[in-house]
């Protein structure tokens, strides 16, 4: 077998493991878009049966509770995946998803149907910041928001098939919940063995392990220079376990002063470099307290905003599947002009773009190839402007507080997809949903552009070698 003959084989197991990946990925940020919908399919149905004697009330505080479950979720996950890894924490996730979900069906009242979702939305909150993060960290230099957007597309795509999946097994509501349970545990030993580490600090503690002395003769921690030496593996280059290139990606890993640094980073270091990023933080939280805030708010009422508005119930149904079915196209579309055009001003046009859509369709629409066009388009930016927010703070933020500002703007923005929902059934009792829900919709969507406009273009400092794919994970082929 000549050298070639190697390469090549190597190049080619290299890029199933990085497709596998990138599936494991995308298919536990589908859960969540299972999750976005699954009580909400089913609430008319437990109304009808009065399952445990539940009211208006009950249900109320069971949708809050999932989400509130999310958002803490989110937002606690995020220092734990960078302290102890990210697939000890997507794992833990999944599992803990998988399990209480199975267990909303048995639930014998009220309180512990609340109880079992909220648990359920702790362990899901943090797939989707955890699946960004190692989607960022394994992918090449110049695909990330590429990575992150088509990642974020399993969102959409599981939302839309736990709708048609509730259709067919309605009144039996029952299924919805163990199916989606039952997906998480089969998908479970495959983010296990699939997932590469690619936290720096528990990549250390494994080199660690095998070079006690590795880091010995290193500079102090937190210092972010490239070592002229290190040979890191060049964007795009496929590596498998075992092979010649990751031996050598290995040693060099082990023999960068700055992943070490990384790696080593003291958590009142970590305080620092988020205090570092103060800016950052503020607006990217305040991006997707607006950004959630349309996804869910339009979730939630668009139907009901549509007739309002004097179209049919089909017609308002069918305008909230092209929506989502814009969102896929627009994720899909968003991180190719991201990675070309700079992820900064591909989010401020997205959602610039957004508040322009939601505006125009506060102007009822007789031709209905026109209006399902611009009810495309709307979803096209409002719905896929929040997976380049993530590709933004990802982009900006070192890898060893990554998960963190990860899990933080998504805990945030989970306010958002509270409040949303919340805002726009008000107006709708007042008989103010169209065309006003429109133009609250347009404003949120101003204010997210100006506070992405507020956020910086670049990361303070080039981080080439922390910031390279981890050893022995080859780069996601988004």
């Amino acid at each position: 077998m000549t050298t070639n003959d190697i390469r090549r084989g190597s190049a080619r197991a290299g890029a199933r493991s990085a497709g596998l990946v990138s599936l494991v990925c995308w298919l536990t940020v589908a859960l969540e878009g299972f999750d976005l919908v699954a009580f909400g399919a089913v609430i008319p149905t437990l109304t009808e049966t009065h399952h445990l004697g539940m009211n208006g009330d009950d249900l109320t505080l069971v949708a809050t509770l999932s989400l509130v479950g999310v958002g803490i979720g989110a937002g606690a996950g995020g220092p734990l995946i960078d302290r102890f890894g990210r697939r000890v924490g997507l794992t833990l996730s999944v599992a803990i998803f998988s399990v209480f979900t199975i267990l909303v069906p048995f639930a014998p009242t009220v309180p512990l149907l609340a109880a079992t979702r909220l648990v359920a939305g702790l362990g899901l909150g943090s797939c989707m910041p955890t699946a960004i993060t190692i989607m960022t960290e394994s992918s090449r230099a110049d695909r990330k928001a590429t990575a992150t957007t088509s990642t974020m597309t399993g969102y959409h795509v599981g939302a839309v098939a736990m709708s048609l999946f509730a259709l067919l097994v309605i009144p039996h509501w029952h299924l919805v919940f163990i199916l989606g349970g039952v997906a998480g545990l089969v998908l479970l030993p495959f983010v296990w063995t699939c997932i590469p580490e690619t936290s720096p600090l528990a990549r250390h503690g494994e080199a660690g392990a095998m070079h006690p002395t590795a880091t010995a003769s290193f500079g102090a921690p937190g210092s972010r220079e490239a070592s002229g030496s290190s040979s890191a593996s060049a964007p795009g280059s496929a590596s498998t376990p075992g092979s010649a290139s990751t031996t050598s990606a290995m040693s060099s890993e082990s023999a960068s002063p700055s992943v070490t640094a990384a790696a080593a980073t003291p958590r009142p270091q970590m305080l620092a470099l988020l205090r570092s990023h103060r800016r950052t933080l503020l607006c990217s939280w305040l991006a997707s307290f607006m950004g959630l805030l349309l996804v869910y708010g339009l979730n939630t009422w668009l139907p009901q905003i549509m007739r309002s508005a004097g179209y049919s119930l089909t017609k308002a149904l069918s305008l909230l599947l092209i929506m989502n079915a814009g969102a896929i196209a627009g994720l899909a579309l968003g991180g190719v002009v991201a990675d070309r055009r700079g992820i900064r001003p591909s989010t401020i046009a997205w959602f610039a773009a957004s508040a322009a859509f939601l505006a125009l369709l506060s102007v009822r629409m007789d031709d209905a190839v026109v209006l399902h066009a611009v009810v495309f388009v709307t979803g096209l930016f409002v719905f896929s402007a929040q997976g380049l927010v993530y590709a933004l703070v990802a982009h900006l933020v070192e890898p060893q507080v990554r998960g963190t500002a990860l899990g933080l703007a998504s805990g945030v923005g989970r306010l958002g997809a509270i409040v949303g929902p919340a805002v726009t059934g008000m107006l709708a009792t007042r008989g103010l949903a169209y065309p006003w829900g429109f133009y609250v919709f347009a404003g949120v969507a101003v204010l997210a552009t100006l506070a992405v406009a507020l956020m910086p273009a670049h990361p303070a400092q080039r981080r080439d070698v922390v910031d390279a794919p981890a050893v022995g994970a080859p780069h996601a082929t988004f």
